[in-house]
């Protein structure tokens, strides 16, 4: 019985010498041991959820840029969307680039589905509109294009 209470002991002093990570030194702040919980990532200020995440605008506006989105618009977003404040499927396109910031416009045309199960902007015109937007696959560059469309749509020189 001796040899096992020497066994138990011997075992519990190993198992306690493991190799566990050393803990990081810690400044003293007066508040005692506690773990500071990490704050929750919230979506870039109104830019969005995806690969864009700084837009350079130009004044005057580029004109090979609109005529480009122009075309784009009319393959791909006018079945849904209209230049006016009309909701057809989507939410017509007046004034949009007041309302939303660059980055955010763009990250909703490049990165649809990841904007609508994210983004709480993005969730509210989905509640509104009770469809979702269907993923274009529009490059980064074609909805720059759309986007000088916007502008210019919104009344921009």
């Amino acid at each position: 019985m001796k040899k096992l209470f020497h066994l138990v002991i011997l075992f519990a002093m190993l198992a306690s010498c493991g190799n566990e990570k050393p803990k990081e030194e810690k400044a003293d702040d007066g508040y005692g041991d506690y773990e500071t919980p990490e704050t929750p990532k919230k979506v870039d200020e109104g830019r969005g959820l995806g690969e864009v995440k700084e837009v350079t605008l130009k004044t005057p506006l580029e004109q090979d840029r609109i005529g480009r989105g122009l075309a784009i618009y009319e393959m791909k977003c006018q079945a849904c969307h209209k230049l006016n404040d009309q909701r057809v499927v989507g939410p017509g396109w007046k004034d949009i680039t007041t309302r939303r910031k660059p980055e955010w416009i763009m990250n909703m045309i490049t990165n649809v589905d990841v904007m609508l199960d994210k983004d709480p902007e993005a969730q509210k015109l989905l509640e509104l509109c009770l469809m979702r937007m269907p993923n274009q696959n529009v490059s980064v560059g074609d909805a720059r294009d759309i986007l000088e469309f916007m502008r210019q749509n919104d009344g921009e020189k």
